[in-house]
């Protein structure tokens, strides 16, 4: 018995000693030159026993930048379901005669899907798309054709009512928002909202920069006083354009010979974008549009004034008269394909309209304020506490966004013993293998081992997710680095070598 003894003290020792090695190795980490005025929040948890493995200021407030995109498509899958489909549609209230002319207008209704685009899905490694970013469009017209319609005696218009016309979430910056970053959010969705400009030098020094607009559109006045220059000048390209303006100045130089850049400018009103779009699609196939194009957007106040089940689309359903016919329809592929696109890409306006839509589907609003109310009501199901977070968007962009380490793993964990949990893990980016992980974690011990989502603002990097140790024990994790003053490659360095210290030592210290 006293041998006994002896041996099981001489275990616990040990352990408790490979433990503090453990938190030693990550202390030694994080004293770094540089690192002293970064603010620093972390939580492991062993997810068979639920027993820290390591925490620091765990019960801290932290910005969690694009970790909260984990919050926003986990509470998506909870309340609308892995297997849920957005529905496109071209609808009228008119009437079709026997010559193909519509009396009436022909109306694009949007129901948040975020993937009318040329994008390839379901997503395989890295973002592909396939031109024509119109295809779907393309199809939907191609329905108008089959139907018969040759003239449209009325207006072509792009519905968005689906949700409230509330383009961008608080907290966010200004120079964000001509950007894909701050793309407008709408229920009528184009390729993310935005235009890929492409600038290549001229032939000559002294002519303008080519530049050009993918898909094709005079929908912005493109300014151009981009210049090329000799050949080994250094390029210096800027963009500007005003919230509310259609018109992009573009000025600087580009050198002969240099490789040109591509940039992602957001669109001003997506609804109205796509109905001109999908007006030119029209005229393409012979069918001619005698009416204006134009938008139909929700009246904010609709969403708030009403009874929670009363939204301008609910109105819209329970409104007298025969229901509109609907003369093309598409239908996306399931949700969970766009979660995964929203986590391993980090698409911020995705999150955004993930996150209406369950303020939509649960009768609160298809508002920031319906799908807000959603997300607490999950976060609070999951085990949070009140003060714990707090989220003014879905995306992460915002610089008013909240939460704590041991509340991030906590939800986690909550979702792993969902019956989505597993589909979920999924959707994040893979360490050296894919997503905005793909060039992390490459020939290390993690690589493989861990899905995690990342979140980047200035002087902001986050990390938080699943991992394995070597021996197959799994941990959740989530590390925050706020306030520093570093180049953002320094942290992600220092908290990719705090995970692979997990993945090594993570089984010595339970």
């Amino acid at each position: 018995m006293f041998v006994l003894l002896v041996l099981q003290s001489a275990a616990f020792a040990a352990t408790k000693q490979e433990k503090k090695n453990l938190a030693t190795q990550i202390q030694a980490i994080l004293r770094q030159p540089g690192f002293s005025q970064a603010q620093w929040g972390i939580d492991v948890v062993d997810m068979e026993s639920g027993k820290a493995i390591y925490s620091l200021n765990s019960d801290h407030l932290f910005l969690p930048a694009s970790n909260a995109k984990l919050l926003t498509t986990s509470a998506a899958l909870a309340f609308a379901g892995p297997n849920y489909r957005f529905h496109t549609t071209v609808e009228t209230g008119g009437q079709l005669d026997a010559n193909g002319r519509l009396l009436g207008d022909m109306v694009l209704v949007g129901r948040g899907d975020p993937n009318i685009s040329g994008r390839v899905l379901p997503y395989q490694l890295k973002t592909e798309r396939v031109s024509p970013h119109t295809q779907i469009l393309e199809e939907l017209a191609d329905q108008i054709v089959q139907k018969g319609i040759k003239i449209v005696d009325g207006d072509l218009i792009g519905d968005d009512t689906f949700y409230a016309p509330e383009r961008y979430g608080e907290g966010w910056a200004l120079d964000d928002l001509q950007w894909i970053d701050g793309a407008a959010v709408s229920a009528l969705t184009f390729n993310d909202n935005v235009l890929f400009l492409k600038i290549q030098a001229g032939e000559k020094a002294g002519e303008k920069a080519l530049v050009t607009v993918d898909p094709q559109t005079t929908y912005y006045e493109l300014d151009n006083r981009i210049l090329t220059t000799a050949t080994g000048t250094t390029r210096k390209v800027g963009i500007h354009r005003d919230p509310g303006s259609y018109k992009v100045t573009l000025w600087g130089s580009i050198p002969i010979g240099d490789s040109g850049l591509s940039e992602a400018l957001s669109l001003e009103d997506p609804a109205e974008f796509t109905a001109q779009l999908f007006r030119s699609l029209l005229e393409k196939r012979g069918i001619t549009v005698t009416g204006k194009t134009r938008a139909k957007h929700g009246d904010v106040a609709q969403f708030f004034d009403q009874p929670q089940s009363q939204t301008p689309a609910t109105l819209l359903a329970a409104a007298p008269g025969p229901p509109p016919q609907i003369l093309a329809e598409h239908v996306s592929l399931p949700l969970i394909e766009d979660v995964r696109v929203t986590n391993k890409t980090s698409q911020n306006l995705h999150a955004e309209l993930a996150l209406r839509l369950i303020g939509q589907l649960k009768g609160t609003g298809g508002s920031f304020e319906g799908g807000a109310a959603m997300l607490k009501l999950f976060l609070l199901k999951a085990g949070l506490k009140n003060g714990e977070f707090f989220l003014q968007d879905g995306s992460g962009l915002s610089r008013r966004d909240l939460i704590t380490p041991a509340a991030m793993v906590q939800v986690l964990i909550y979702v792993s013993r969902q019956s989505w949990g597993a589909a979920f893990e999924q959707t994040l980016p893979v360490a050296g293998v894919d997503g905005s992980l793909a060039e992390r974690f490459v020939n290390t011990p993690a690589g493989g081992l861990v899905h995690a989502k990342t979140g980047t603002l200035s002087h902001v990097n986050a990390l938080s997710g699943y991992g394995q140790t070597s021996s197959g024990k799994r941990f959740a994790f989530s590390i925050f680095c706020n306030n520093h003053d570093l180049p953002s490659a320094k942290v992600v360095a220092a908290i990719d070598a705090i995970v692979v210290l997990l993945v090594k030592e993570g089984d010595v210290a339970r």
